[in-house]
């Protein structure tokens, strides 16, 4: 399985900020040590022009360049960098690495990502560029140029917070299915409407929460028919999570991944995995529902290989 990275890109926060940016590393060196067949590839940074199929010139402009407006990056909660500007664009370029090679190997996956909080032009909660709205038009784009079709792709967003800037960037396209499951009263308190928004209760345990998920991935089913899917595991359902709000148990988070890649497979749907987020109040818990999302998920890459050609 196909794994990209941008690890080296750490940023410099001050202290006590809520930002757990240590976890990337500690999920790289845990998947080389205990997720055989995983091939680790350095993100390449997404281009200008492919930012602007979903962001604004100005935008992208001053993030790169340092000049995007105090509120906006007090929005996105990070100090403007370099470093900064460049793990965005990386974050975006892994994720699209990740669809590419999704279609290839039937599952890949980006070790950060999942920054759906951002809308065209302008981030927020941690978000800068969204990637899934960035690599899915680039997929559809791709996918017009060399069959003539379109790419319907549909965006499973399981992170604890509602995915308001993707919401929002596919209101008007019924080519990328929107599907957001998340906590009803969390961030963000103004919410966009996705294609599917399934509201939970605060302090929502295992058996409601795949209920609902099984009947969200059935209405899916019912109005969609997508030739990718793009996952976004947020860590943040998990019971240790510090802005969650849920009760999810490792049991059950590992439950909730399978039900998705079992989704998929039995449709022969390749998936992009995006690790979305995870604020456990130790570092460790939000590594340890990331590491053991990615044994899933090699898990259904293994079958993918073996599968008759």
């Amino acid at each position: 399985m196909r794994v990209f990275y941008a690890t080296q890109f750490v940023l410099s926060l001050p202290a006590g900020h809520r930002f757990p940016m240590g976890k990337y590393q500690l999920l790289r060196d845990r998947l080389v040590a205990e997720v055989p067949g995983v091939r680790l590839g350095q993100a390449l940074p997404a281009s200008d022009g492919e930012l602007a199929l979903v962001h604004t010139p100005a935008y992208i402009s001053g993030i790169s360049d340092g000049s995007v407006d105090a509120k906006v990056m007090r929005e996105i909660g990070f100090p403007w960098s370099e470093a900064m500007a460049e793990r965005a664009r990386r974050s975006v370029g892994a994720t699209i690495s990740a669809c590419r090679s999704a279609f290839a190997d039937g599952v890949a996956a980006n070790i950060a990502g999942g920054t759906h909080h951002a809308y065209a032009d302008k981030g927020g909660g941690f978000c800068v560029f969204n990637d899934a709205a960035v690599a899915s038009r680039l997929m559809q784009a791709e996918a017009r140029r060399s069959q003539r079709a379109t790419l319907r792709i549909a965006i499973i967003d399981l992170d604890v917070h509602q995915g308001n800037g993707t919401a929002r960037i596919f209101r008007d396209d019924e080519s990328v299915f929107t599907l957001s499951m998340h906590g009803q009263k969390n961030f963000p308190f103004r919410k966009e409407a996705s294609d599917l928004d399934v509201n939970l209760p605060d302090g929502c345990r295992d058996d409601d929460y795949l209920h609902a998920l099984e009947g969200a991935l059935d209405e899916l089913d019912r109005r969609f028919e997508p030739r990718l899917v793009i996952y976004l595991a947020g860590a943040d359902p998990h019971e240790g999570d510090r802005l969650g709000r849920l009760k999810l148990t490792w049991d059950g988070l590992e439950a909730r991944d399978r039900r998705v890649f079992d989704w998929a497979w039995q449709r022969r749907i390749p998936v992009a995995m995006a690790m979305a987020g995870g604020y456990g109040t130790r570092i460790e818990d939000t590594v340890q529902a990331q590491i053991n999302t990615f044994k899933v998920a090699a898990q259904y890459a293994a079958r993918w290989q073996n599968q008759p050609r």
